[in-house]
C-alpha cells in the first residue's frame, strides 16, 4: 500500500502534531495537498504492512459497536416518531446514519490494510425510556462510553506502532467532541423548550435536520 505525507497548505511542513492535516493517501481533505512518493520509494512488503492482531481485534469491536450505536439511535428514532416528535426522531434518524457511516470508515480502513472483518451478533439496544428526555440523556452517556473506546483505540494504536492506523482514528477523536457536544445541547435546548412552552418549535427545527457524508473518506482500492 502506498503511503504518502499530507502536508498543511499554510506552510508546506509534515503535519505530525496534534492538530490541521494529517492522515496518509488517500484520506482526502479539502484542506490538504498531496504529495505521491518519488521513484525511489520502495513498496513496503505484505509482512511489514501487517497489522498486529490485538488491534485488528479491537477494530473490529469498534466496527461492531458503531453499528450497535445505529441500532440504539435508530431504537430512539422510533420512540419519538411513535410519540409524534418527528423532529426529534428525524435527528436520530440522522444519527442512524452517522453511526453507519462510522462503521464503513472502520470496514474501509480494516480492508484497506488487507484485514478481513468479522461479522459479530449486534446486541439489541436495552434502554428503558419512562420519558421523553430519556433518549437524550442515554445519547450523551452512550457518546461519552464510545469516546472512552475511541481514545483506547488510538492508544493501542500508538503501543502497537502503527502510526497510519493512529492518524486514521485521528479523526474519530475529533468527530467524538463534536458528538458529546451535540448530545449535551440536545438535553439543554429539550430542558429549555419544556420551560418556555415551545416544545413543538424546537420540535419542527429538528425536521429540517439533514445527513452529511462525512469528511473522512477511506479508498479500498
Amino acid at each position: 500500500m502506498d503511503r504518502v505525507v499530507i502536508e498543511d497548505d499554510n506552510d508546506g511542513e509534515d503535519d505530525t502534531g496534534t492538530g490541521g492535516c494529517r492522515g496518509i493517501w488517500p484520506l482526502r481533505h479539502s484542506a490538504c495537498t498531496y504529495a505521491r512518493p518519488g521513484p525511489n520509494t520502495r513498496p513496503k512488503s505484505k509482512e511489514a504492512d501487517m497489522m498486529d492482531r490485538h488491534l485488528r481485534e479491537m477494530l473490529n469491536d469498534q466496527f461492531n459497536k458503531e453499528l450497535y450505536s445505529a441500532y440504539l439511535y435508530m431504537d430512539f428514532a422510533d420512540y419519538y416518531h411513535n410519540r409524534g416528535l418527528h423532529g426529534f426522531g428525524n435527528w436520530y434518524d440522522v444519527q442512524v446514519q452517522e453511526e453507519r457511516d462510522h462503521a464503513m470508515l472502520m470496514r474501509a480502513w480494516m480492508l484497506k490494510r488487507g484485514e478481513t472483518i468479522e461479522l459479530l451478533p449486534i446486541a439489541k439496544p436495552d434502554k428503558t425510556i419512562t420519558d421523553d428526555v430519556d433518549p437524550l440523556h442515554f445519547a450523551l452517556a452512550h457518546e461519552q462510553y464510545v469516546t472512552g473506546l475511541i481514545h483506547t483505540l488510538h492508544d493501542a494504536t500508538e503501543a502497537a506502532g502503527d502510526t497510519d492506523s493512529a492518524k486514521f482514528l485521528d479523526w474519530f477523536v475529533k468527530e467524538q467532541v463534536e458528538e458529546e457536544e451535540n448530545a449535551t445541547s440536545m438535553i439543554e435546548r429539550y430542558d429549555k423548550a419544556v420551560a418556555d412552552g415551545t416544545l413543538e418549535a424546537l420540535d419542527t427545527e429538528l425536521k429540517g435536520r439533514r445527513w452529511k457524508a462525512p469528511s473522512l473518506h477511506v479508498d479500498i482500492f
